[in-house]
């Protein structure tokens, strides 16, 4: 097994006993598929300073492709048909990324490089495919996916956290997507922490501990120590329901001054179900160095094109 990264949830100390909460309105199940994924990507990366400074974090390497490629492979993989990048200043590079560039395509061809030029077609989105919108303010993971209201619709949609990579043989979001498709709902993929590092992340409760997917019964955000429903952690991967947006939209701020999704999510399981998803891959933080670090080493040793001769250069330095 690889080594796990940290990983992280945003919001403020709640917690929510969703069995007791009555249901004071019926709502029919949403039957429509999940093809739009929502990813913020206006984040400052300031743990990564000075080189996020003019270069947005979410395209920094992991091997030789940006974080947010491998999150939108994960995603294209799973079944995500519509990418809506939230962005902010200096994102512009993003957009470009995935775009065509004819000067480069142009001298590939020249050079007969046909390898390359048909690698760099492969992982553009089709035309139509991906939708840019702004948030001008840093209000929040909340806000941000707010912004992407018009663009989501009224149907469900995937949220991707784009410094958190999900390695796995099948992709998180796909396995997730075929969970929702068995029994609709809201779901939020989880794995375990040692129960001393519980406090902290976003914790939730559920029926069956042992289940691949089960009901959620609570949701804490940094529980204290010792006071945990569960060790399952919140990963940053999620599907939800088009009604989040309606309670993103009254822009109540929690942690930090900031509107966090978490508080919505509490909101929202009063009415609607939440499963969780127990992801049994390995999870990599690369907002955190420690991470970034682990995840270029991991996904580097994955590829026969590398494994033997970084393992010869790791087995100098350790």
């Amino acid at each position: 097994m690889l080594p796990k990264g940290r990983c992280r949830s945003a919001g403020r100390a709640l917690s929510i006993d969703i069995t007791t909460q009555s249901h004071k309105r019926k709502h029919l199940a949403v039957t429509n598929r999940v093809r739009k994924a929502v990813l913020p990507v206006a984040g400052l990366g300031t743990r990564f300073l000075p080189a996020t400074k003019a270069m947005p974090k979410e395209m920094l390497t992991v091997v030789d492709r940006p974080l947010i490629q491998h999150v939108v492979d994960e995603a294209r993989a799973g079944g995500i048909e519509h990418f809506i990048f939230v962005t902010g200043r200096n994102k512009g590079v993003i957009e470009d990324h995935f775009d065509s560039q004819f000067e480069l395509e142009s001298t590939l061809r020249d050079r007969k490089k046909t390898a390359e030029l048909e690698a760099l077609r492969a992982d553009l989105p089709k035309p139509g495919q991906t939708s840019f919108t702004r948030q001008q303010a840093p209000l929040g993971l909340g806000h941000a996916v707010w912004c992407a209201r018009d663009i989501v619709g009224n149907e469900p949609f995937a949220l991707l956290l784009p410094d958190v990579l999900h390695y796995a043989e099948k992709p998180c979001i796909g396995e997730m997507i075929a969970a929702y498709n068995e029994r609709p709902g809201n779901y939020i993929a989880v794995a375990p922490v040692p129960d001393d590092q519980a406090h902290q992340y976003g914790i939730v409760g559920v029926e069956d501990k042992h289940a691949r997917v089960s009901r959620v019964t609570r949701m804490v955000e940094k529980p204290k120590p010792g006071t945990a429903p569960s060790n399952l952690h919140i990963t940053g991967r999620y599907i939800l329901e088009p009604e989040i947006f309606e309670l993103l939209s009254a822009g109540e701020k929690g942690a930090g001054g900031e509107i966090q999704i978490t508080d919505a999510m509490i909101r929202l399981a009063e009415k609607r179900p939440f499963y969780a998803f127990k992801f049994d891959g390995t999870i990599y933080d690369c907002g955190s160095k420690t991470g970034f670090l682990a995840a270029n080493i991991a996904y580097a040793l994955a590829r026969p094109d590398l494994a033997a001769a970084l393992r010869a250069e790791l087995g100098k330095l350790l």
